[in-house]
């Protein structure tokens, strides 16, 4: 099959490579681009570890073939820190004891992203719902809720100092 142009911003940077158009983004992402903090955990689209934000949305990269991502843009886990810094989010995450294992983090990190940056005070019932695609078997989902909550009031506070 012939390759087309995948053309598309990628955590603020432009990308454009020759790809197969029945490639996964997944596997652009990891494989063609070197970012490897969205992970592969059951390629079905069931677990949530390829979470990435597809025009702010939050999407299984796994479910997502190439060509239906051209033109959009795309934050990965690495895209998410400012400057080197930790974004607020991945700070909280740390701080609230939500990082266990860790293989589920970046997912679930895009998917609170994705939940902040739509309602920046959401009720703890809407963080569930939000993270409710991203399967943890090591904290439980307390600590998750509880960083969601912590990052939110972090993000509050920032947006009020400007």
């Amino acid at each position: 099959m012939k390759p087309f142009r995948f053309r598309a911003t990628v955590n603020g940077r432009p990308v454009d490579l020759p790809v197969d158009p029945r490639r996964r983004l997944l596997d652009v992402l990891r494989e063609d681009l070197g970012l490897t903090g969205t992970k592969e955990g059951c390629g079905e689209g069931e677990c949530g570890a390829c979470t990435v934000l597809l025009d702010g949305r939050p999407v299984n990269a796994c479910l997502v073939l190439a060509p239906e991502a051209a033109g959009c843009d795309i934050t990965t886990i690495e895209g998410v820190a400012v400057e080197g810094r930790l974004h607020p989010i991945q700070e909280a995450f740390l701080e609230a004891g939500a990082v266990q294992c860790g293989y589920c983090t970046p997912g679930m990190i895009l998917a609170a992203k994705a939940l902040l940056d739509k309602d920046p005070r959401p009720t703890d019932q809407a963080i569930k719902t939000a993270v409710s695609g991203n399967l943890c078997r090591c904290t439980g989902y307390v600590k998750i809720v509880k960083a969601v909550r912590l990052a939110a009031a972090r993000l509050a506070r920032e947006e009020g100092a400007v």
